[in-house]
Order: C-alpha cells, then structure tokens, then sequence
C-alpha cells in the first residue's frame, strides 16, 4: 500500500537475532568440555555449541530451571570412558541470553551451522537422559552416540570399596564414580530390591573396574539375577536368561 507520507515495517526478530547470536558465537573462543573448564559458566538460560575436533557436532538450549552449568556438567560426564572418543577431543561455546523470546533458536542454529544434514550429535541420544526401562530391548542404530561411542567399563576406577557390604551399598559407591548409568531394579521409591538390600558381598577391594565390580557382586546375589552391559549404561535386574540387542551379558545367577 502506498500512501503519502506513510509506511509500513515488519522487524524480522528471528532472523536479526540470529544474525547477532552466531556473530558472537564465532567470536568465542572454544574451550574444552571440562568439569573445571564448565565449573564458572552460570547456571543460566542461554544456548551452547560441542564441538568435536573443531567441527561443530551439537547446539542445545538451557532454561533458567536446568541451566547452562548444569547441562555443560551433565554432557562433560557424558563424554568420559567412552570407546573411540577422547574427551579432550570435545570443546564447547556457551552464550548466557537474558531475555528468551518465542523464536526457536536452537533449530535456527542447528540449521546455520549444520545445513540441511544437520548436526551430528543432535538427534543421536546424546542430550538424552537414561531412557528408562522399554528402551532396553531397543537397537540402536549407527547414528546414535551411544553406537558410535559405547562407553568402556574396562577404565580403572579411582574407587575404594570395603571389602564387605550391601550389594546396595556397593552400587551406591559405584554410581557415585562412573560417568554413565547403572540402572539396578528396586522395589518402589528409593529403596532397591530386597535381594541387594538384604544380601553381603564380599571381595572388593581389589577391583578397581566397573565390569569386574558388578559382575563380581551379580554373582553373590541370590539366584536369578543378571547384569548387562548395553551401549551406554549397565542394568542389573532379577530376569535371568534376558537377551537385549546390542548387549553383553557381565553375570548372571
């Protein structure tokens, strides 16, 4: 419409604010993703870049309810005794953004800075929590972060355990110090299987690796137990003789 002495104007705020948002992204320096590296980052709403290699594989987007310190902390475990991937090999870009709009910003960047292909972690299960129990039984396929990067329960352990305990008690001790999860059947709440409660192993204080420690305790527990190792976490529930896909089988009673 044209009228003397009148126009009209529509600010495209998705497109400025992404404009201005990868401007500072590329001026960051990347840093790697470090428990100390992290430790200073606020836990605030913002977006954050992973890099691997220098090449850009993941964008996410924090909340102020689980911000960017947490979920930086969360993906620095993530990476660690994992098989093919050093995590030195990982590094990350963070930007705190006050003021959160409507406009979908991680998609935007995932399109800036992966194209039509995308990113390669975003997609893969990486950001993923642990699924939860009917995810177990499912294959993954050669995308997935946990396929391209099982983790390695073979890496010592800086770990001391009694020699006698709980196998509740020696879980507890394990979860605290491996960067994955172990997932052990319980009964409601918090509070295991009366099995793992209930039952003393014995002959710890010599295994310093997660395969030795859970296959050493499965095999004390009373009979029916079994303990797996899929891609990205270990389960120990009373199912002997469960096959999963893409599995190892560490002990079974």
């Amino acid at each position: 419409m044209t009228v003397q002495g009148y126009r009209e104007f529509e600010f495209d705020l998705p497109d400025a604010l992404l404009r201005n948002l990868v401007a500072i992204l590329d001026e960051i320096e990347k840093t790697p993703l470090s428990e100390a590296s992290v430790a200073n980052i606020p836990d605030e709403q913002g977006v954050y870049q992973l890099f691997l290699d220098d090449q850009p594989v993941y964008v996410g987007k924090t909340d102020a309810d689980a911000g960017l310190l947490k979920r930086l902390s969360r993906h620095s475990k993530k990476i660690q005794q994992r098989k093919n991937l050093s995590s030195g090999r990982v590094s990350f870009k963070a930007v705190r953004i006050f003021v959160f709009t409507a406009v979908d910003l991680e998609t935007d960047l995932i399109k800036h800075y992966g194209g039509v292909r995308g990113l390669a972690w975003n997609g893969s299960g990486f950001g993923s929590n642990d699924p939860g129990r009917e995810r177990d039984t499912t294959n993954n396929k050669p995308d997935n972060f946990d396929y391209q990067y099982p983790i390695d329960i073979d890496c010592p352990l800086d770990v001391g355990l009694p020699d006698s305990a709980t196998a509740a008690e020696i879980l507890n001790q394990l979860r605290n110090v491996v960067p994955y999860t172990i997932r052990a059947q319980r009964k409601s709440g918090r509070k295991y299987h009366d099995d793992l409660e209930d039952t003393t192993v014995t002959g710890f204080s010599k295994l310093v690796t997660a395969r030795n420690i859970v296959s050493h305790m499965t095999a004390q527990l009373p009979q029916g137990w079994q303990a797996t190792k899929l891609l990205g976490y270990i389960i120990i529930y009373k199912e002997s003789g469960k096959n999963y896909p893409q599995s190892e089988m560490l002990a079974a009673t």
